[in-house]
């Protein structure tokens, strides 16, 4: 693989990790991913980010088909967690920069991630330029987006802004641009990345967005440091729109049932829920956590409006990937959620109403009543679970009316 031309004097210098599947340990890949780096040559050589430990020879190599790598002046550290900065070290001793560029909040990680003694840190504020000859680079602080220390650089003469982790994608493949990629795939991709990772910072997202706005900054280029990189003005165009969407998270009338079983009991509820909700024309999926990662749940709410949570009852809980579940789906903070529970037990029973307590404390609307089963479902807790996924189908449409 070789460095890729952005526009003149720009390069995409990156690496691709075609096996990746387990992103951050808590969402999954299933088409790899990049660590996108960036290298700018003017009368200054700046490289924009670097990569994860592993791919150290792979950055070192495409810079070299540039230039020296002891000709890099500035290093530019847009966010510092370790997928963007695991071969910052490393750099930094081969490169021996005149100066490191990071955000306030980043000087504050950077000394505790890495041993900087010697190094050249400087940290510049929100709005501040940076001139490296025909060209001068903005920074924009992003804070929470996704992590205190994130900020964006905008090349001003180029239009060109290297975005970090916004509208980013995990997707590994030979193409470097959007345009040489298929849009549904895409926009799976980004709504994969967006719900499992950048979701509880939507309210950082449309103040961003806003900001590009008021700043009226023309941008010819999107590089994100994750994915594929957007050059045309209807993909530009698309991924704005696009996060836009994600950020304000409209309900749409469809529904996710999550549940988990121990000897199918209340895998029958599962089903029962979704004939009720079949019964009010709302589409459904039903995902057995048994057989799915956490993050697959999130993936599918990025295109519904309910969330349904069923489990049969194991040491007066609901079941361990139930519990896993929740857990990640609350520290998301998805908004604007219909949802109910259900489920089957033994000798107790109390998931159904740990779950449905649980929907409540992360602002879910829960309707309905937690319906249990004991031991096997009979006829009238399958009528009870039906009647429960229609009332679901009611209040979504509700829901859904509100926001049109």
């Amino acid at each position: 693989m070789q460095p890729v031309l952005l526009k003149p004097g720009i390069h995409w210098v990156g690496a691709v990790d075609f096996n990746l599947r387990n992103f951050h340990h808590y969402s999954r890949s299933p088409e790899g991913s990049t660590y996108n780096a960036y290298l700018i040559q003017d009368d200054k050589t700046v490289l924009v980010d670097t990569v994860s430990h592993h791919y150290f020879d792979e950055l070192v190599t495409h810079i070299s088909a540039l230039v020296e790598p002891q000709k890099i002046d500035y290093i530019i550290c847009n966010h510092l967690e370790q997928d963007h900065a695991g071969v910052l070290p490393r750099i930094v001793e081969l490169c021996k920069p005149e100066k490191i560029f990071c955000s306030t909040m980043g000087l504050k990680s950077i000394s505790r991630q890495f041993n900087t003694e010697g190094w050249p840190v400087v940290a510049v504020k929100d709005g501040e330029r940076l001139n490296i000859g025909k060209r001068n680079i903005t920074f924009l602080e992003t804070r929470m987006l996704h992590w205190p220390d994130s900020m964006v650089s905008y090349v001003e003469e180029d239009r060109v802004l290297f975005s970090n982790d916004a509208f980013g994608q995990n997707v590994a493949t030979s193409r470097r641009f959007v345009d040489e990629y298929e849009r549904p795939l895409l926009l799976r991709a980004m709504k994969d990345y967006y719900n499992n990772i950048v979701l509880p910072y939507s309210p950082m997202v449309l103040k961003t967005l806003d900001r590009v706005v008021q700043l009226g900054i023309p941008i010819d280029i999107i590089a994100p440091d994750h994915g594929l990189i957007f050059r045309t003005p209807d993909d530009i165009k698309f991924v704005l729109d696009s996060y836009r969407a994600f950020a304000e998270q409209k309900p749409k009338l469809r529904a996710v049932v999550a549940y988990e079983s121990m000897w199918g009991a209340t895998e029958s509820m599962a089903f029962a829920v979704g004939d009720g909700l079949d019964d009010e024309g709302v589409p459904y999926v039903l995902i057995d956590m048994q057989h799915n990662h956490v993050s697959a749940v999130m993936n599918e709410l990025a295109d519904s409006g309910a969330l349904i949570l069923g489990s049969a009852t194991r040491n007066n809980m609901p079941m361990v990937n139930m519990v896993a579940l929740m857990a990640h789906v609350k520290g998301l903070k998805p908004q604007n959620l219909v949802g109910a529970s259900f489920g089957a037990h033994g000798w107790s029973g109390e998931a159904p109403r740990m779950m449905a307590e649980e929907l409540a404390s992360m602002k879910v609307d829960v309707v309905g009543e937690p319906v249990r089963a004991h031991f096997g479902a009979k006829a009238e807790e399958l009528a009870a679970c039906r009647e429960l996924g229609a009332t679901v189908a009611r209040a979504l449409k509700e829901k859904v009316k509100a926001f049109a």
